[in-house]
């Protein structure tokens, strides 16, 4: 497994966006973020930081994944039931992908109602919407600038 065998697993995956956060990690999201989407998963685009992989995995899952030798609770993010795969050899690509998917499950099950309505919209006018919303973000960012906030 490696970046991009998860690039595009996740992107394959119903309703996921992705995004560059923090220079350097490549996050996947169910649901684009600007309308209320939550991340599921991360890599490690230069591979300098803990871990290859970072996702959430819930409650029940997340103290059996930690007896595997190689994945540990999430820098940040343990709190929220996420964990950190140390190497790509840690799981079978099979076991990743089951993992990613049922990450991808969780957090969109989690999804405000108005976010679920909007992504459960025909594409085009989906896409329609969201291109509308991220158009108010950003005058919305361009005032707060103006204002010196």
């Amino acid at each position: 497994m490696d970046n991009e065998r998860i690039r595009v697993f996740c992107l394959g995956l119903p309703h996921v966006a992705e995004t560059v956060n923090w220079g350097h990690h490549l996050v996947y999201w169910a649901g684009d973020r600007d309308i209320g989407g939550k991340m599921f998963a991360m890599t490690d685009l230069e591979g300098t930081g803990t871990g290859v992989l970072w996702f959430h995995c819930g409650a029940e899952r997340f103290h059996e994944l930690l007896e595997v030798e190689g994945i540990i609770p999430a820098p940040y993010l343990a709190k929220a039931y996420w964990v950190t795969v140390e190497r790509w050899d840690v799981l079978r690509p099979r076991e990743i992908e089951d993992e990613l998917r049922r990450a991808h499950t969780l957090v969109y099950e989690k999804l405000p109602r108005r976010t679920r309505t909007l992504l459960a919209l025909p594409e085009k006018e989906r896409v329609k919407l969201i291109r509308e919303r991220k158009k108010v973000l950003a005058a919305r960012g361009a005032d707060r600038t103006r204002k010196g906030l």
